[in-house]
């Protein structure tokens, strides 16, 4: 059976140690270290009582589906009341909805717990919390207070509809249509697909944000409208009324996250409300997409974690050879597989790429809750920069790492990790979803290349604190194993940087930005692994601290040298991508 135990340790070493969490900031100001750890203590309590043991036979058992009503797996019902009972989904909602105002720091922590215990199951929370997010960005005053305060507990469940099947990234094709009614509400009339929570017995009403045309729309994106449409119509004082026309049509049968239905949703004249500005919905449903699209790494993140837990519990156990230099358990018939080196490497690697996954995370939360909270309006904007700079980086590449990182736990466990009862291999297909979520990783590249940093011109807010460690540090002889690594790697990604601003081909940035992406996250770790380890070199002989070292030296060694091929790469610009002809393939 597959284990997960929250790493509790090392929450609080990237919270503190690294980061320096700020109790100072408005809203945090009551909340002491030993009020978060307190909740970190009891989000891990219900993550590992109440919801990991729902992870294997929810993948078995999956959802089911009859007549347009969706079930969800046995468990998961109980599961979500004790969730919005112990005021889980509030964590950073506001309190005027009821929420507990915590910053996105903590939640981020509690986001990788759920996750990590049953990535199925926590998706139903983080879609309500990205619906009530855009609510409270977008929304009208009557439509907060009628909705607000039942999305932000949890009661009501929160759904995004975007996808056509004629169009998927390219919204501007879709062709859902918006009428107005004579009340000021509008008729909704279209198919969605791929919808995520779209149906389910989870909560007694869910809000659906729905893209849509009005009569007048000019084409393309800048013709979409968005929409608040509940699943049952909702009275003035907040009841519930009568049934709306909105239903679930088809769940799709997938590769993975059984446990969480993927739904076709059809509109028949269903009602809804007008949020924001006409034509304006796509850049108001960009609020929860990129709220979605951090959540979505965090998926990354989680599933890499318990694969790696999974993989070293098995790889002490496993005997099999002895050690190169030597038996290291003469006792037994064999060593354990932890011995070997090759072994070693792959646990090491996932080992590395978790943690600073990790820290990658609550750096952007950290400037995320700045950009929110912070007194000084040109500290909010800076580091509002830092977050649109950020946001595709922890899609993409913490997404890429999960499936890595699932995929190295099922080589470790070898032939017993292709087998189901060990669970690797659904930590394989669980995330592979994930790399797919809210635009994929290639549109993520694009979106941190072309836009954020050729477009908007955010690079400097990355490069102003990595510059800034490298000259502070690179005479720090304690440190040069981890400045020097780092200076070079950045030294690689700005001149990239300048490379792609110099060509003016169409086709260049879009050659060049999966493989910038990834260049751009190995430095920004390379740079978070130097404080790591700057933060643990006075208590180095902790057990704790001396292995933080040894993984900040492997991934310096062993993972960072990769960012010398992907620069070549992107020197070698678009000609060796785009000289096939396309009859060709």
């Amino acid at each position: 059976m597959p284990q997960f135990s929250p790493p509790l340790g090392d929450h609080l070493f990237c919270l503190y140690d690294l980061l320096s969490f700020d109790h100072s900031l408005p809203g945090s100001e009551g909340l002491s270290r030993d009020v978060i750890e307190a909740v970190l203590v009891q989000s891990a309590r219900f993550c590992t009582d109440v919801v990991h043991p729902l992870n294997r036979s929810a993948d078995e058992e999956g959802v089911h589906f009859d007549s347009g009503r969706v079930t969800t797996p046995q468990g998961f019902r109980d599961a979500y009341a004790k969730l919005v009972a112990g005021g889980w989904p509030a964590l950073t909602a506001r309190p005027e909805h009821g929420g507990q105002g915590m910053p996105h720091m903590v939640n981020i922590l509690f986001e990788e717990m759920l996750n990590g215990a049953c990535l199925a199951f926590g998706l139903f929370p983080g879609l309500t919390r990205g619906a009530y997010v855009l609510l409270n960005d977008y929304g009208s005053a009557k439509q907060k207070a009628l909705y607000g305060p039942k999305l932000a507990s949890g009661e009501w469940a929160g759904s995004m509809c975007l996808t056509e099947a004629h169009c998927g990234t390219d919204l501007g094709l879709l062709r859902t249509q918006a009428l107005p009614r004579e009340d000021g509400s509008f008729a909704l009339s279209g198919t969605k697909i791929f919808i995520s929570a779209g149906e389910h017995d989870l909560t007694p009403n869910i809000v659906y944000f729905v893209l849509a045309r009005l009569p007048d729309a000019p084409k393309g994106s800048k013709g979409i409208s968005l929409f608040l449409v509940p699943k049952f119509l909702v009275t003035e004082d907040g009841a519930l009324g009568p049934r709306n026309g909105i239903s679930c049509g088809a769940v799709e049968h997938k590769m993975g996250i059984h446990g969480c239905p993927t739904c076709v949703m059809n509109l028949d004249g269903a009602v809804g409300w007008l949020v924001g500005e006409p034509h304006q919905g796509l850049k108001a449903m960009f609020s929860m997409m990129n709220a979605e699209r951090i959540a979505v790494g965090i998926h990354g993140l989680a599933i890499a974690e318990a694969s790696y837990q999974n993989a070293v519990a098995y790889a002490r156990e496993r005997l099999q050879g002895r050690a190169p230099s030597g038996p290291r358990a003469p006792q037994k018939e064999a060593d354990p597989i932890i011995v070997h080196p090759d072994v070693r490497r792959m646990l090491m690697t996932q080992r590395a790429l978790t943690e600073g996954c990790r820290m990658l995370a609550l750096w952007t939360a950290q400037a995320l809750d700045l950009s929110e909270r912070h007194p000084e309006a040109d500290v909010r904007q800076r580091a509002a920069d830092m977050v649109a700079l950020l946001t595709p980086v922890v899609k993409a590449f913490l997404t890429d790492c999960g499936s890595d990182v699932a995929n190295l736990g099922v080589q470790i466990l070898g032939g017993h990790g292709f087998i189901r009862a060990n669970g690797q291999e659904q930590f394989v297909r669980d995330v592979r979803i994930t790399q797919i979520y809210e635009g994929t990783n290639g549109i993520q590249a694009m979106d941190l290349l072309g836009r954020k940093v050729l477009h908007l011109d955010l690079f400097a807010s990355f490069a102003e604190p990595v510059t800034a460690f490298v000259s502070a540090h690179e005479d720090d002889d304690a440190l040069a194993d981890f400045v020097a690594p780092l200076a070079a790697s950045f030294d690689l990604l700005d001149d990239a940087t300048r490379l792609v601003r110099a060509r003016r081909a169409p086709d260049e940035a879009g050659a060049a930005a999966v493989d910038y992406l990834r260049l751009f996250a190995l430095t920004a770790l390379a740079y978070l692994w130097a404080r790591a380890a700057k933060a643990s070199l006075n208590r180095g002989n902790e057990d704790f601290h001396r292995a933080k070292l040894a993984t900040a030296r492997f991934f310096m060694q062993r993972i960072l040298p990769d960012t010398a091929s992907l620069h070549a790469r992107i020197a070698a610009g678009a000609a060796p991508v785009m000289e096939l002809d396309e009859a060709m393939f």
